[in-house]
């Protein structure tokens, strides 16, 4: 096992499509090895092979407590195939060293993928739960996407990117999401509760 070095924004690797896995090889399985080691060692709950530098279509999850036994996940050439509803998620990304910044996220997801041991399966994550926003924000690696081009203030995430010393927002790389935004804005206008409890862990982190 060995932990990896995990690339930063402003590589362009990070922004290349990665390509799909023809064979669940042994050094598959051990580059899948590495990014759990790396993940847990930089207390991340996502990891893609892009931000180690491999364009491959895998990444890894664990969104268990970290008092707690290790519950990985691993995705080989994963596929979203069922997506609904809309969330606000406040997230950092392991290869955006300190930086948060509110994004758009699916609140339902159902994902296919093959496992560490070349087996198919499948996977639901609902109600805007931590695995849900941390598949799909492993899952935008591999098509060079990143969770800033989801942002929902592309000024306050500007901000949030200048205060750590990262390269600013690609404006051409923004996705519209006016149909999530809606949803989004509207859920925050019928529970404000929800919203001020949000705000204020967010200020906590």
């Amino acid at each position: 096992m060995s932990i990896l070095k995990i690339i930063e924004y402003g590589n362009p690797i990070l922004r290349n499509k990665s390509k799909e896995v023809s064979k669940v090889s042994k050094k598959i399985k051990t580059l899948v090895t590495d990014l759990l080691e790396t993940m847990y060692s930089a207390n991340g709950v996502g990891l893609a092979a892009p931000q180690v530098g491999e364009n491959l279509r895998i990444f890894v999850v664990d969104v268990s407590d970290p008092k707690g036994p290790i519950d990985p996940l691993v995705f080989i050439n994963p596929k979203i195939i069922k997506k609904s509803g809309a969330i606000n998620s406040y997230e950092g990304c392991l290869s955006f060293p300190k930086a948060y910044t509110n994004v758009r996220r699916y609140k339902n997801i159902m994902i296919k993928a093959l496992d560490m041991n070349g087996r198919p399966f499948v996977k639901e994550a609902k109600d805007g739960e931590l695995l849900a926003r941390a598949i799909q924000h492993e899952f935008d690696h591999l098509d060079g996407k990143l969770f800033i081009d989801h942002c929902r203030n592309r000024f306050e995430a500007n901000e949030v990117l200048a205060k750590y010393n990262l390269p600013s927002i690609e404006e051409d790389k923004l996705i519209d999401e006016d149909f999530l935004e809606v949803e989004i804005v509207q859920f925050e206008k019928e529970h404000p509760d929800l919203v001020e409890k949000q705000r204020k862990e967010q200020e906590e982190c």
